[in-house]
């Protein structure tokens, strides 16, 4: 990548815009604040992602042993 367009972080966001199809990189933010700023000052409806959205009404409990078949 040319030296004007590098970035002076360890991570970086990569997404594709999907009108154009270009690839675009972002320095990854130091903090989210701006992402809940964001969230908190957007048009939602109260009771958007409660309780009952984040629940997909499956208990995610582990049946078998993960290790069952190991040799070491």
């Amino acid at each position: 990548m040319p030296l004007a367009y590098r970035f002076d972080a360890k991570e970086v966001f990569i997404r594709q815009d999907p009108d154009t199809g270009d690839v675009i990189l972002a320095r990854k933010p130091s903090t989210w604040d701006g992402f809940f700023a964001a969230v908190k000052a957007a048009d939602k409806p109260a009771d958007f992602l409660g309780e009952q959205d984040r629940a997909d009404g499956h208990v995610r409990t582990q049946s078998r042993d993960p290790f069952d078949g190991y040799r070491k």
